[in-house]
Protein backbone atom coordinates (compact mmCIF):
# COMPACT_ATOMS: atom_id res chain seq x y z
CA UNK A 1 0.00 0.00 0.00
CA UNK A 2 0.94 3.62 -0.52
CA UNK A 3 1.42 5.22 2.87
CA UNK A 4 -0.82 8.09 3.93
CA UNK A 5 0.47 11.41 5.29
CA UNK A 6 3.70 11.39 3.22
CA UNK A 7 1.88 12.64 0.09
CA UNK A 8 -1.38 14.51 0.26
CA UNK A 9 -2.81 14.98 -3.21
CA UNK A 10 -6.50 15.78 -2.99
CA UNK A 11 -7.13 12.87 -5.38
CA UNK A 12 -6.63 10.34 -2.60
CA UNK A 13 -5.68 11.91 0.75
CA UNK A 14 -8.12 11.64 3.65
CA UNK A 15 -8.86 14.82 5.67
CA UNK A 16 -7.20 13.46 8.84
CA UNK A 17 -3.83 13.19 7.09
CA UNK A 18 -3.37 16.98 7.14
CA UNK A 19 -2.47 16.79 10.84
CA UNK A 20 -0.53 13.52 10.54
CA UNK A 21 3.18 13.10 11.10
CA UNK A 22 6.04 10.69 11.80
CA UNK A 23 4.24 8.81 14.59
CA UNK A 24 1.38 8.02 12.21
CA UNK A 25 3.73 6.86 9.47
CA UNK A 26 5.62 4.64 11.88
CA UNK A 27 2.51 3.04 13.37
CA UNK A 28 0.93 2.40 9.97
CA UNK A 29 4.16 0.89 8.61
CA UNK A 30 4.44 -1.35 11.69
CA UNK A 31 0.83 -2.41 11.16
CA UNK A 32 1.67 -3.34 7.57
CA UNK A 33 4.62 -5.33 8.90
CA UNK A 34 2.45 -7.25 11.37
CA UNK A 35 -0.42 -7.78 8.93
CA UNK A 36 1.77 -9.34 6.25
CA UNK A 37 1.66 -6.61 3.62
CA UNK A 38 4.16 -7.00 0.78
CA UNK A 39 5.39 -3.41 0.74
CA UNK A 40 4.76 0.13 1.90
CA UNK A 41 5.36 2.92 -0.61
CA UNK A 42 6.25 6.61 -0.69
CA UNK A 43 6.05 9.21 -3.48
CA UNK A 44 8.57 11.75 -4.81
CA UNK A 45 8.30 15.44 -5.63
CA UNK A 46 10.95 18.06 -4.94
CA UNK A 47 8.77 21.16 -5.19
CA UNK A 48 5.22 21.89 -6.34
CA UNK A 49 4.48 25.05 -8.35
CA UNK A 50 1.69 27.31 -7.20
CA UNK A 51 -0.42 26.45 -10.26
CA UNK A 52 -0.64 22.81 -9.08
CA UNK A 53 -0.59 23.31 -5.32
CA UNK A 54 -4.38 23.26 -5.05
CA UNK A 55 -4.99 19.71 -6.30
CA UNK A 56 -1.56 18.29 -5.49
CA UNK A 57 -0.81 20.15 -2.22
CA UNK A 58 2.83 20.79 -1.31
CA UNK A 59 3.06 17.89 1.18
CA UNK A 60 5.46 15.39 -0.36
CA UNK A 61 7.96 13.76 1.98
CA UNK A 62 11.37 12.92 0.57
CA UNK A 63 11.29 9.21 -0.34
CA UNK A 64 14.85 8.36 0.68
CA UNK A 65 14.55 10.00 4.09
CA UNK A 66 11.11 8.46 4.66
CA UNK A 67 12.07 4.93 3.59
CA UNK A 68 15.21 5.11 5.74
CA UNK A 69 13.08 6.15 8.71
CA UNK A 70 10.69 3.28 8.06
CA UNK A 71 13.56 0.81 7.67
CA UNK A 72 14.30 1.34 11.35
CA UNK A 73 10.69 0.86 12.47
CA UNK A 74 9.86 -2.30 10.48
CA UNK A 75 11.38 -5.74 10.05
CA UNK A 76 9.81 -7.58 7.12
CA UNK A 77 7.76 -5.37 4.81
CA UNK A 78 9.49 -4.21 1.64
CA UNK A 79 10.12 -0.50 1.04
CA UNK A 80 9.02 0.90 -2.34
CA UNK A 81 9.57 4.30 -3.93
CA UNK A 82 6.38 4.83 -5.94
CA UNK A 83 7.74 6.51 -7.84
CA UNK A 84 11.17 8.12 -7.64
CA UNK A 85 11.71 10.77 -10.33
CA UNK A 86 15.28 9.71 -10.98
CA UNK A 87 15.88 12.17 -13.80
CA UNK A 88 16.05 15.00 -11.25
CA UNK A 89 19.26 13.58 -9.78
CA UNK A 90 22.61 12.28 -11.02
CA UNK A 91 22.54 8.46 -11.01
CA UNK A 92 25.51 8.27 -8.62
CA UNK A 93 23.55 10.33 -6.09
CA UNK A 94 20.54 8.05 -6.47
CA UNK A 95 22.78 4.99 -6.25
CA UNK A 96 24.34 6.21 -3.01
CA UNK A 97 20.95 6.98 -1.48
CA UNK A 98 19.10 3.83 -2.45
CA UNK A 99 22.02 1.49 -1.86
CA UNK A 100 22.14 2.89 1.67
CA UNK A 101 18.40 2.32 2.13
CA UNK A 102 18.81 -1.29 1.00
CA UNK A 103 21.79 -1.72 3.32
CA UNK A 104 20.02 -0.23 6.33
CA UNK A 105 16.84 -2.24 5.73
CA UNK A 106 18.59 -5.58 5.30
CA UNK A 107 17.75 -5.84 1.60
CA UNK A 108 14.11 -4.72 1.50
CA UNK A 109 14.22 -1.95 -1.11
CA UNK A 110 12.15 -1.99 -4.30
CA UNK A 111 13.11 0.92 -6.54
CA UNK A 112 10.01 2.26 -8.27
CA UNK A 113 10.83 4.86 -10.91
CA UNK A 114 8.99 7.25 -13.21
CA UNK A 115 9.68 10.01 -15.72
CA UNK A 116 7.89 12.78 -13.79
CA UNK A 117 5.30 15.28 -14.98
CA UNK A 118 5.87 18.63 -13.23
CA UNK A 119 7.79 20.82 -15.65
CA UNK A 120 8.84 23.45 -13.11
CA UNK A 121 10.64 20.83 -10.99
CA UNK A 122 12.87 19.96 -13.91
CA UNK A 123 13.47 23.55 -14.94
CA UNK A 124 14.54 24.77 -11.51
CA UNK A 125 17.00 21.88 -11.21
CA UNK A 126 18.43 22.46 -14.67
CA UNK A 127 17.06 19.27 -16.25
CA UNK A 128 15.52 19.30 -19.72
CA UNK A 129 11.85 18.46 -19.21
CA UNK A 130 11.31 17.64 -22.88
CA UNK A 131 14.04 14.97 -22.71
CA UNK A 132 13.00 13.50 -19.37
CA UNK A 133 12.21 10.12 -20.93
CA UNK A 134 15.65 9.78 -22.51
CA UNK A 135 17.25 10.98 -19.27
CA UNK A 136 15.39 8.33 -17.27
CA UNK A 137 16.33 5.60 -19.75
CA UNK A 138 20.03 6.27 -19.44
CA UNK A 139 19.73 6.82 -15.69
CA UNK A 140 18.28 3.32 -15.39
CA UNK A 141 21.14 1.89 -17.42
CA UNK A 142 23.65 3.72 -15.23
CA UNK A 143 21.91 2.55 -12.06
CA UNK A 144 22.12 -1.09 -13.13
CA UNK A 145 25.89 -0.66 -12.84
CA UNK A 146 25.90 1.69 -9.87
CA UNK A 147 23.59 -0.52 -7.77
CA UNK A 148 25.38 -3.73 -8.69
CA UNK A 149 27.96 -5.60 -6.61
CA UNK A 150 31.04 -3.65 -7.76
CA UNK A 151 32.60 -1.14 -5.40
CA UNK A 152 33.84 0.81 -8.43
CA UNK A 153 30.99 0.68 -10.98
CA UNK A 154 31.46 1.84 -14.56
CA UNK A 155 29.09 3.42 -17.06
CA UNK A 156 29.77 5.16 -20.35
CA UNK A 157 26.81 6.90 -21.94
CA UNK A 158 25.66 10.01 -23.72
CA UNK A 159 24.63 11.85 -20.56
CA UNK A 160 26.57 10.15 -17.75
CA UNK A 161 30.01 8.59 -17.52
CA UNK A 162 31.83 7.34 -14.45
CA UNK A 163 34.55 4.90 -13.42
CA UNK A 164 37.19 4.58 -10.70
CA UNK A 165 34.77 6.09 -8.18
CA UNK A 166 33.99 3.80 -5.27
CA UNK A 167 30.75 3.63 -3.34
CA UNK A 168 30.25 1.67 -0.16
CA UNK A 169 28.11 0.30 1.37
CA UNK A 170 26.81 -1.88 -1.42
CA UNK A 171 23.17 -3.02 -1.48
CA UNK A 172 22.34 -6.21 0.37
CA UNK A 173 20.38 -7.51 -2.61
CA UNK A 174 22.39 -8.83 -5.52
CA UNK A 175 19.90 -7.13 -7.85
CA UNK A 176 17.58 -4.45 -6.55
CA UNK A 177 14.17 -4.84 -8.25
CA UNK A 178 13.35 -1.88 -10.50
CA UNK A 179 9.62 -1.36 -11.07
CA UNK A 180 8.77 1.19 -13.74
CA UNK A 181 5.71 3.36 -13.28
CA UNK A 182 3.60 4.85 -16.03
CA UNK A 183 0.83 3.83 -18.40
CA UNK A 184 1.75 5.84 -21.50
CA UNK A 185 3.21 4.02 -24.53
CA UNK A 186 6.67 5.26 -23.50
CA UNK A 187 6.14 4.09 -19.92
CA UNK A 188 5.03 0.66 -21.07
CA UNK A 189 8.04 0.31 -23.35
CA UNK A 190 10.38 1.40 -20.55
CA UNK A 191 8.86 -1.13 -18.17
CA UNK A 192 9.07 -3.91 -20.75
CA UNK A 193 12.67 -3.25 -21.78
CA UNK A 194 14.29 -1.93 -18.61
CA UNK A 195 12.12 -3.00 -15.69
CA UNK A 196 11.72 -5.94 -13.37
CA UNK A 197 8.15 -4.83 -12.75
CA UNK A 198 5.41 -2.47 -13.90
CA UNK A 199 3.47 -0.03 -11.74
CA UNK A 200 0.42 1.31 -13.58
CA UNK A 201 -0.87 4.71 -12.59
CA UNK A 202 -4.50 4.07 -11.78
CA UNK A 203 -5.50 2.20 -14.93
CA UNK A 204 -9.11 1.00 -14.65
CA UNK A 205 -9.59 -2.74 -14.60
CA UNK A 206 -11.03 -2.94 -18.09
CA UNK A 207 -7.83 -1.48 -19.56
CA UNK A 208 -5.33 -3.63 -17.69
CA UNK A 209 -5.55 -6.74 -19.85
CA UNK A 210 -4.63 -4.83 -23.00
CA UNK A 211 -1.75 -3.07 -21.28
CA UNK A 212 -0.40 -6.33 -19.91
CA UNK A 213 -0.61 -7.99 -23.33
CA UNK A 214 1.35 -5.10 -24.83
CA UNK A 215 4.01 -5.37 -22.13
CA UNK A 216 4.51 -9.05 -22.81
CA UNK A 217 4.68 -8.50 -26.55
CA UNK A 218 7.36 -5.84 -26.17
CA UNK A 219 9.37 -7.96 -23.77
CA UNK A 220 9.16 -11.04 -25.98
CA UNK A 221 10.17 -9.06 -29.08
CA UNK A 222 13.27 -7.86 -27.20
CA UNK A 223 14.17 -11.43 -26.24
CA UNK A 224 13.85 -10.78 -22.50
CA UNK A 225 12.89 -14.01 -20.77
CA UNK A 226 12.93 -12.92 -17.12
CA UNK A 227 9.44 -12.56 -15.61
CA UNK A 228 7.94 -9.10 -15.17
CA UNK A 229 6.16 -8.32 -11.89
CA UNK A 230 2.82 -6.79 -12.86
CA UNK A 231 1.11 -4.48 -10.38
CA UNK A 232 -2.27 -2.78 -10.11
CA UNK A 233 -3.86 -0.20 -7.82
CA UNK A 234 -7.24 -1.30 -6.49
CA UNK A 235 -10.36 0.70 -5.88
CA UNK A 236 -10.66 2.15 -2.36
CA UNK A 237 -11.59 -0.58 0.10
CA UNK A 238 -13.46 -0.88 3.38
CA UNK A 239 -13.62 -4.20 5.21
CA UNK A 240 -17.12 -4.61 6.67
CA UNK A 241 -20.06 -2.21 6.59
CA UNK A 242 -18.73 1.34 7.02
CA UNK A 243 -21.76 3.14 8.44
CA UNK A 244 -20.58 6.30 6.67
CA UNK A 245 -20.30 7.46 3.08
CA UNK A 246 -17.14 5.92 1.63
CA UNK A 247 -17.89 7.07 -1.91
CA UNK A 248 -19.44 5.31 -4.87
CA UNK A 249 -16.17 3.79 -6.11
CA UNK A 250 -15.26 2.09 -2.84
CA UNK A 251 -15.54 -1.67 -2.50
CA UNK A 252 -17.13 -2.49 0.85
CA UNK A 253 -18.43 -5.58 2.57
CA UNK A 254 -17.39 -8.84 4.15
CA UNK A 255 -14.02 -10.44 3.51
CA UNK A 256 -15.46 -12.94 1.04
CA UNK A 257 -17.03 -10.17 -1.04
CA UNK A 258 -13.84 -8.12 -1.21
CA UNK A 259 -11.69 -11.15 -1.94
CA UNK A 260 -14.01 -12.25 -4.71
CA UNK A 261 -13.64 -8.89 -6.41
CA UNK A 262 -9.89 -8.62 -5.89
CA UNK A 263 -9.18 -12.14 -7.16
CA UNK A 264 -10.26 -10.93 -10.59
CA UNK A 265 -6.98 -9.02 -10.83
CA UNK A 266 -5.07 -12.29 -10.96
CA UNK A 267 -7.16 -13.46 -13.91
CA UNK A 268 -6.04 -10.32 -15.76
CA UNK A 269 -2.40 -11.27 -15.27
CA UNK A 270 -1.66 -9.12 -12.22
CA UNK A 271 0.94 -10.40 -9.73
CA UNK A 272 0.54 -7.90 -6.90
CA UNK A 273 -2.08 -5.36 -5.93
CA UNK A 274 -1.62 -2.07 -4.15
CA UNK A 275 -4.59 -1.56 -1.85
CA UNK A 276 -6.01 1.61 -0.39
CA UNK A 277 -8.52 2.03 2.45
CA UNK A 278 -11.09 4.67 3.31
CA UNK A 279 -10.62 5.93 6.87
CA UNK A 280 -11.51 8.84 9.13
CA UNK A 281 -8.46 8.67 11.38
CA UNK A 282 -5.33 6.64 11.97
CA UNK A 283 -7.05 4.22 14.32
CA UNK A 284 -9.65 3.32 11.69
CA UNK A 285 -6.97 2.84 9.03
CA UNK A 286 -4.94 0.58 11.32
CA UNK A 287 -8.08 -1.45 12.07
CA UNK A 288 -8.82 -1.75 8.36
CA UNK A 289 -5.30 -2.92 7.59
CA UNK A 290 -5.38 -5.50 10.36
CA UNK A 291 -8.79 -6.78 9.21
CA UNK A 292 -7.60 -7.01 5.63
CA UNK A 293 -4.47 -8.93 6.61
CA UNK A 294 -6.38 -11.35 8.83
CA UNK A 295 -9.62 -11.83 6.88
CA UNK A 296 -9.20 -10.87 3.23
CA UNK A 297 -5.59 -11.61 2.30
CA UNK A 298 -5.80 -15.34 3.14
CA UNK A 299 -8.61 -15.65 0.58
CA UNK A 300 -6.58 -14.10 -2.27
CA UNK A 301 -3.80 -16.62 -2.80
CA UNK A 302 -4.23 -20.16 -4.09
Amino acid sequence: MQLPVQSQSTIYAEPWEASGGPADLAEIARTADRAGFGYVATCDHVAIPRRLAGPMSTVWYDPVATLSFLAGTTEHVRLLSHVAVLGLRHPLISAKQYATVDHLSGGRLVLGVGAGHVQEEFEVLGVDFARRGAVLDETLDALRAALGPEEYPEHEGELFSFKDLGQLPRPVQERIPVWVGGSSPAGLRRAALRGDGWLPQGDPRHELAGQITRLRELRAAAGIEEPLEIGAITEPLYVGEPGWDTGRRALTGKAEVLAGSLRAYKALGVDQIQVRFRSRDRAELVDQMAAFGAEVAPLLND
